[in-house]
């Protein structure tokens, strides 16, 4: 690739320079899809058990609760790069090894999955209670209820905590790479930083940027995308539906004077 790039007019170091910072770009993204995956695959029920066990909720347990919510502040407290070097043999364990892009992915797993999981709690308690209670007047179980209200009525929250935790995955993979996880954290601490090339420095700092640019793109189109409740606004206030809103709000406000 250096020769297709030295081919086209580029001098050979920025060949090199490119094909570095391609292939870290493509290293990061290894990561990060990886890493946001079992996060997910992981995280959301780990909220919802979060959720149900809480007071209030058809599995309430406080003991449950306040033994898993205190394990998951506790992972959530400790530092990624602390972390990263506390589970080596964790590491060594899973992927046989404790350096490159392949073994950064526990660490990123293992710190984000308590992370996510508090953040899918959150977005579930935005839901309305009432559709709960309703759902359950009607004989829907509670793994209907949460299947069918729950993670729907909150899909717009959660699109944006998934692509909050994106972004903080992205930034936890450059840390990765001041021990060797790989990636543009790797680029950036090995050719920007220990051999005083800032302008490799500036490239990586640039390509992070626009991945988090495109991951709050994407993550604020989905969202807008799948929640109703703006369209259900936006048609309210419709030229059309105005008579009746007005209507709506004269008897509202004749039946709380009365």
């Amino acid at each position: 690739m250096v020769e297709f790039l030295t081919s086209l007019g580029l001098s050979s170091y920025a060949s090199k320079i490119s094909v570095l910072l391609f292939d870290g770009t493509i290293d990061t993204f290894y990561m990060v899809f990886l890493a946001t995956a079992i996060s997910i695959i992981v995280g959301v029920p780990l909220g919802v058990i979060l959720l149900v066990t809480s007071k209030g909720y058809f599995w309430y347990s406080p003991v449950f609760y306040s033994v898993l919510g205190s394990i998951v502040n506790a992972l959530r407290s400790i530092p990624f790069i602390i972390l990263m070097v506390a589970i080596i043999p964790i590491t060594k364990f899973f992927v046989g090894k404790s350096i490159g892009t392949t073994a950064a992915i526990v660490p990123l797993t293992i710190s984000t999955i308590p992370f996510l999981g508090r953040l899918v709690e959150t977005s579930l308690r935005t839901v309305s209670y009432g559709l709960i209670e309703a759902a359950q007047s009607m004989g829907a179980s509670p793994f209907r209820i949460i299947r069918k209200v729950l993670l729907p009525e909150a899909l717009p929250e959660l699109i944006q905590n998934f692509t909050l935790t994106v972004i903080v995955i992205i930034g936890c993979s450059a840390m990765a790479g001041t021990i060797g996880g790989g990636g543009l954290g790797d680029i950036a601490i090995r050719y920007g930083y220990q051999r005083f090339q800032v302008s490799i420095m500036v490239l990586t700092v640039i390509i992070l940027i626009l991945m988090v640019q495109l991951t709050q793109l994407v993550g604020d189109y989905l969202t807008k995308k799948v929640d109703h409740r703006k369209y259900f606004i936006r048609n309210i206030f419709k030229k059309e539906n105005t008579f009746y809103v007005s209507f709506f709000i004269v008897i509202i406000a004749i039946s709380y004077k009365c």
